[in-house]
């Protein structure tokens, strides 16, 4: 009787070893036990599916060897002495190459002294987790970088305007401090800023935005961008505002002298193409300088517009001065001359100079139909004489 009832037990005993084997085996948590002497001697199949090693592979080897944990050779061998408390995260070099993190917690194995044989380990794949962390140290890292290097304010406010959030390098120029506006109420702060208030209004209403503003006697470049939730409903807006005085005062100085040069160049432009009426129905164009093709259509314009408002007869154009004309020049003043016959004018150059009219030559120009002479005095007294001729023969043919 007593021999049947220790073979019962004994075969429960053996059935209930192998369901427990079974569930380790199906666990989904990767079990693995190694002995003091750190070789494995449990390896379950979550283990063999998380780091890529089949049990085979692993039994009898030891556990630093196989899995040695990230940062300290010793990782496997301090759990023999550490309670179960608390829980570890290493990484590992899975047998394809990858890399897992697991989140390991331990249990010591006692024996019937309370000494430690073994230990035994529960672990879970955190990669995610550990990368997505990464990402947001990384991430924060970067903000901070920005925030405390750039002239910039980042803020955030909720669904009622409560400031969430204010920071960053620009407050110290307005005096204010980091994060001196949280919990604070945007619309009460900037009541006397409609404009922005409004913005703001936009933006929680799901309206981003992109602008420019004078606050606090500073320029900003702002942008206001709306954050939903869920459920796709604006929760909160997240703001830049990037302090552009200096750019801001460098264009306007910019702007400032442009202007002052273009006034500058209207006046020298004036100075040095003045249109002179030196008789009754004359006009004169003395000039000076190099004459390229953009002077000379300015020059074109100016002349007729004083033809046509004078009604003169007769215009001169003075190149006495003229040190250089280019080749596309030359032929505007044979075009300009044109335009001032088609006005019922006459137009007269006077003091072309020996290389003006080498350059007029070998163009093959054809000066035929123009009337040139060799300086300003030749040029009047021949005006004066048509002037004459032409009241002569008018007088002639007047009705007696």
């Amino acid at each position: 009787m007593t021999v049947a009832t220790s073979s019962w037990g004994e075969v429960e005993a053996e059935k209930f070893a192998g369901k427990r084997a079974q569930l380790v085996d199906r666990a989904p948590l990767a079990i693995v036990q190694y002995g003091k002497d750190l070789t494995i001697e449990d390896w379950n199949g979550a283990a063999e599916r998380l780091l890529g090693r089949a049990r085979e592979e692993a039994l009898g080897r030891r556990v630093d060897e196989l899995l040695p944990a990230s940062g300290d050779p010793d990782a496997w061998r301090g759990l023999l002495a550490a309670d179960g408390a608390s829980s570890r995260v290493w990484s590992h070099l899975r047998k394809d190459g990858g890399v897992v993190s697991v989140e390991w917690h331990h249990d010591r194995i006692l024996d019937e002294h309370g000494a430690v044989v073994g230990v035994g380990v529960f672990g879970h794949d955190v990669t995610e987790r550990i990368e997505q962390t990464r990402r947001h140290h990384q991430r924060e890292v970067i903000l901070q970088a920005i925030t405390q290097s750039l002239p910039i304010i980042v803020w955030a406010i909720d669904r009622e305007g409560i400031f969430t959030c204010h920071e960053g390098k620009a407050l110290e120029g307005i005096g204010l401090q980091q994060g001196s506006h949280i919990g604070k109420n945007v619309f009460d702060l900037y009541a006397s800023n409609p404009h922005g208030c409004e913005v703001l209004r936009r933006a929680l209403a799901g309206e981003g935005s992109h602008s420019e503003s004078l606050t606090h006697g500073v320029f900003w470049e702002n942008w206001e961008i709306p954050m939903r939730d869920e459920r796709g409903e604006v929760a909160s807006v997240v703001g830049f505002t990037l302090d552009i005085s200096k750019p801001k005062n460098t264009e306007q100085e910019l702007r400032a002298r442009l202007e002052l040069i273009e006034r500058q160049q209207r006046v020298i432009r004036d100075l040095s193409t003045p249109i002179i009426q030196v008789w009754e129905g004359v006009l004169t164009l003395p000039m000076i300088g190099v004459l390229d093709s953009a002077r000379t259509a300015e020059v074109m314009d100016t002349l007729l517009e004083a033809i046509v408002r004078t009604g003169a007869r007769f215009a001169i154009l003075d190149l006495t001065g003229v040190e250089l004309v280019d080749t596309k020049t030359a032929s505007y003043l044979l075009d300009l001359v044109g335009a001032i016959r088609l006005l019922g004018a006459e137009g007269i150059v006077t003091g072309i100079r020996s290389n003006v009219a080498q350059t007029i030559v070998s163009l093959g120009l054809d000066l035929a139909n123009i009337t040139t002479l060799g300086n300003l005095r030749a040029a009047l007294q021949y005006c004066i004489r048509q002037m004459s001729k032409e009241r002569a023969a008018g007088a002639t043919q007047a009705p007696r």
